[in-house]
């Protein structure tokens, strides 16, 4: 690779590393352009999810890899588990984002959004008792926790 450099026991990047035919991004490239950590790549590498070029220690992503991470983040955006992602994945015809969607079943369609749905049901009660329970605290109808309002018990 042209746009390696060699610096004793390992390789220094130049942003973006390249070759007459491909881009390559390093860990850290990657992880600013999806806005995810270092550790989740790591993770989804560990998981086999991700599997970038290793060059020494240096992990280089092609747009192979860049795509099958957009596939991994629509995947989480829709409430799929990694495993369900996984499985996805390697259903998928093409490593191109809306491919996702189309390694989807229909059955696979209707129970995510029974699920999601159950998780917004749950999530709708939450809010409204916090907004109740604000409600009563703006209203000074119950002390804060740690207010300092409970009587102090001491030993006599």
């Amino acid at each position: 690779m042209s746009n390696l450099l060699n610096n004793g026991d390992f390789y220094t990047s130049v942003t973006p590393v390249s070759t007459a035919a491909e881009e390559y991004l390093t860990i850290g490239q990657m992880a600013s352009e999806f806005n995810v950590s270092l550790r989740t790549l790591r993770f989804y590498e560990d998981r086999r999810l991700l599997s970038p070029l290793r060059h020494g220690t240096m992990r280089l992503y092609d747009h192979r890899q860049r795509a099958r991470l957009q596939m991994i983040l629509k995947g989480k955006r829709l409430g799929f588990t990694l495993t369900e992602i996984g499985a996805m994945l390697r259903t998928a015809a093409r490593e191109e984002p809306e491919e996702i969607e189309n390694a989807l079943a229909p059955d696979k369609i209707v129970s995510q959004i029974s699920a999601l749905e159950r998780q917004r049901q749950v999530l709708y009660v939450a809010i409204r008792e916090l907004r109740a329970t604000h409600q009563k605290l703006q209203q000074g109808a119950m002390p804060a926790i740690g207010s300092g309002s409970h009587a102090a018990v001491s030993a006599a």
